[in-house]
């Protein structure tokens, strides 16, 4: 039984398997101009917070009352600084912008502990949260807007061909060709068609 089942396992094809569109970065996208400015602003967006995040990790701690996630703070800011990179320097900043999706989920996971226990600076926390849920609402729609663009067409698609006629040669030298070409009957109308006559008798 177990010979039997590997025989149909190595008779089965392959299942192709493709990532999301989200996930996968294709130049050919042409997204309207309004997101491709929202993409770009994201970047420039991404490389202001990370710095932020960098330089000012312990301060924004402490503002939220969470002095120990000083580190993970300075670790999102190197996360934002390369998702900006990659948003500006890549020709289709989809998968990018995807990963800023990501990547506020993260921090709205990192945030929320704010305002268990006694935090003293829970109104700070709820401002952080907000503006989190703020930032991730505009990077989904970012998201899907670009994985929605449509495609450029592909090189052969766009060939010109208004200069071909159809004919084998010139236009010229097709001009009368086919002006002894004589139909065969069946072409021109069935027999069973043609009207009755005393020699179909």
């Amino acid at each position: 039984m177990s010979d039997a089942m590997s025989q149909r396992d190595r008779g089965r094809a392959p299942v192709p398997y493709s990532l999301p569109s989200y996930l996968t970065s294709d130049p050919r996208r042409r997204p309207d101009p309004a997101t491709r400015e929202l993409a770009h602003g994201l970047g420039w967006f991404s490389i202001g917070l990370g710095l932020t995040e960098l330089a000012c990790g312990g301060a924004i701690a402490r503002w939220l009352g969470m002095p120990r996630a000083a580190p993970v703070i300075q670790a999102y800011g190197v996360r934002e600084l390369l998702q900006g990179a990659g948003i500006l320097g890549s020709r289709d900043p989809t998968p990018w912008i995807s990963a800023r999706v990501a990547g506020d989920a993260l921090d709205i996971a990192t945030v929320l502990p704010g305002l268990e226990g006694h935090n003293p600076r829970k109104d700070n926390v709820l401002i952080a949260l907000v503006a989190l849920a703020g930032v991730t609402a505009i990077d989904v729609i970012c998201a899907q807007n670009l994985s929605g663009a449509p495609l450029a067409p592909s090189r052969k698609v766009r060939q010109d061909y208004r200069s071909r006629s159809g004919f084998r040669r010139p236009a010229q030298a097709m001009r009368g060709a086919a002006r002894d070409f004589k139909p065969p009957p069946d072409m021109i109308r069935p027999e069973a068609m043609r009207p009755w006559t005393l020699t179909n008798a």
